[in-house]
């Protein structure tokens, strides 16, 4: 019977040599989350209002998030990306473009900073110009949304600031 020779019986295996297959992330978002983060976005700045819905609509969909209309979510997962389209009212008086600029850079830098994706368009559809009264009318309360705000959910302290500014 061979015996192993005393370098072999010595040698030990370093775990630095042990080869693993590679490790594969895969991580999911369901637009439900990134129609939630636009609809907290949105409801944050002054001048504009979703679309309202029908008498309906309003009644099936009381508290829920399928209620509010005009929030349409496209992931491509091979590019890790997403692209949202919003439809709005806007306040009569209030500059089209400077509140497009407003809400586009608003909701990339939120869908960014909690998702880590990248937004490759955010298409903004003002579909009626609204008086005050009828503004006030279609306002959402931020506060009555379940959604927590980056101060409420200590977000902001896990992130680079390059990402969150």
């Amino acid at each position: 019977m061979d015996q192993p020779d005393q370098a072999t019986k010595e040698r030990r295996l370093e775990s630095n040599e042990l080869e693993f297959a590679e490790t594969v992330y895969i991580r999911d978002i369901e637009n439900k989350v990134f129609q939630s983060l636009v609809l907290r976005t949105i409801s944050s700045i002054e001048g504009v209002a979703f679309i309202e819905g029908g008498l309906i609509d309003n009644l099936l969909s009381m508290g829920n998030l399928d209620g509010i209309k005009g929030i349409f979510v496209e992931q491509d997962s091979n590019k890790n990306s997403v692209s949202v389209r919003v439809e709005l009212n806007i306040g009569y008086g209030i500059s089209i473009p400077v509140k497009a600029q407003e809400i586009q850079s608003n909701i990339t830098k939120e869908i960014t900073k909690y998702s880590g994706l990248h937004v490759s368009s955010v298409h903004v559809i003002f579909k009626n110009i609204l008086s005050d009264k009828e503004m006030e009318k279609l306002r959402i309360n931020p506060s009555l949304l379940s959604i927590p705000t980056p101060e409420e959910d200590g977000l902001d302290d896990d992130y680079p600031s390059e990402i969150s500014s």
